[in-house]
């Protein structure tokens, strides 16, 4: 199978998922981002081969490609990989290098006798980057979104200076801003002051990183002019920018706020923070508590009996009073009222009486579906009409929609097939410069069902 009809392949796998009668075009169009991936058919099926399996064998298969994509070499014999990972099993590494040609991370060549890495490997292996860092420690763990933001920050910043950043990436950034300022102002309204330090030092490193940035972000402003996606992401990221740098008053008046809260007990210098601070660390607080009441308080003086009617007589002069059941408004009779049904457009008719005469004229005629769209008068056709009408063409043939009463039952069974080309036509008209070619053609003559 050659690499069109795998790519037709997939894409007829992805519009499977969608529902019946949306075309696939029509939901590419509507989200660049789908287009885009399915697009990129031998990556997603490297990635789905790499990451496919249990999580052991990932892990191996990651490794090990990882480890070659490393090394300085461009090409490997066979005894050099074996001697690379010498320490595992002889039909472990026979699997792994296996997978890593079948998915086109890895490629033999004959000639040289020699393993080499292909384009798509480096692709692969730069999105893999991110797995070969240092994982944050148990102390480290807060540090983890400040690497993130600052790689995310090296991926915009590094590719506006080649001149190919894209929407997405910015808006990615934009998002991590927007989650670092939910989770501050969070720890602001807490009110804590070990949550309100921690996070002060985590604000610290981010802010370090966005005022390193500054002047990247402020160019690529200035650089997506023109580009509309480009443009709202970069203002977007913009005011994300302001707010969280915005954020230093809010953390000093919120620990000026905690210091004029703080006690310190007597003329020690202890205060209420190194005390809490201290518990947090001890070992065992539960043990601080033995030999402290060496003699229990007894209340001797005070019988049962009395306890009781205190008690009680507090609690039912305390105890609010249930509300009375409000009672059923009487009945009354419904107010008159008129069943209005909404009009359907206009060019539902004109299509299906433009379809009529077609069928009283020649029937064994095939129109295209640029003379069904535009009508008799082309000039006077507007691009929502149009629009309207190429939504409606589905109707032909439909089985559900032929039980219908109405205009729509009435398109749906008219004896009409439409056959789509697939490719798009230009046109000569005021308002639509490209019209999706296709025939309408009688029903008896219809050869796609």
């Amino acid at each position: 199978m050659d690499e069109s009809a795998a790519s037709g392949a997939e894409l007829g796998a992805v519009a499977d998922f969608f529902r019946d009668g949306y075309l696939f075009g029509d939901a590419a169009a509507d989200a660049p981002l789908l287009g885009r991936i399915t697009r990129q058919q031998p990556l997603t099926q490297a990635l789905s081969g790499l990451f496919h399996g249990p999580a052991a064998l990932v892990q191996l298969r990651v490794w090990v490609f990882l480890q070659l994509a490393s090394q300085g070499d461009a090409q490997w014999p066979r005894e050099g990989i074996d001697e690379l990972f010498n320490a595992l099993r002889p039909e472990a590494l026979d699997t792994v290098l296996k997978r890593l040609r079948d998915v086109g991370l890895l490629a033999w060549d004959e000639t040289q006798r020699a393993y080499a890495l292909p384009p798509l490997a480096q692709r692969v292996a730069a999105l893999l980057t991110p797995l070969a860092a240092d994982s944050p420690t148990a102390d480290e763990e807060g540090d983890a979104d400040g690497g993130e933001l600052a790689a995310l920050l090296g991926q915009v910043v590094g590719a506006n200076q080649l001149g190919s950043v894209d929407a997405a990436q910015v808006q990615m950034l934009h998002a991590q801003l927007a989650r670092l300022h939910g989770e501050f102002a969070d720890a602001i309204a807490s009110g804590s002051e070990f949550r309100l330090r921690e996070a002060r030092k985590r604000y610290d490193r981010a802010a370090t990183l966005i005022d390193r940035a500054s002047d990247a972000i402020s160019a690529l402003i200035g650089n997506a002019q023109g580009h509309l996606l480009l443009e709202r992401a970069a203002r977007g990221l913009g005011q994300a920018q302001s707010r969280l740098l915005a954020m230093a008053s809010q953390f000093n008046r919120a620990l000026q706020q905690v210091d004029r809260q703080r006690v310190t007990l007597g003329t020690t210098g202890i205060t209420s923070t190194d005390v809490k601070r201290w518990l947090q660390t001890a070992p065992a607080p539960h043990r601080l508590l033995d030999g402290a009441l060496a003699q229990p308080t007894q209340l001797a003086t005070l019988a049962p009996h009395e306890l009781l009617d205190v008690v009680e007589a507090e609690f039912e002069r305390d105890r609010p009073q249930a509300a009375l059941p409000d009672t059923l408004p009487a009945a009354q009779s419904a107010p008159p009222g008129t069943l209005a049904a909404v009009a359907l457009p206009r060019e539902l008719g004109d299509l299906n009486a433009l379809l009529a005469e077609w069928t009283g004229g020649d029937p064994g005629a095939a129109r295209t579906v640029a003379d069904a769209l535009l009508g008799p008068r082309p000039g006077a056709a507007r691009y929502a009409q149009v629009a309207y009408k190429a939504q409606l063409m589905p109707l032909l043939g439909d089985p559900q929609a032929a039980v219908l009463p109405g205009l729509t039952g009435a398109l749906a069974r008219q004896p009409w097939r439409i056959a789509w080309d697939g490719a798009a036509e230009p046109i000569d008209h005021h308002q639509v410069a490209l019209l999706s070619r296709g025939t309408l053609v009688p029903a008896k003559e219809d050869t796609h069902g």
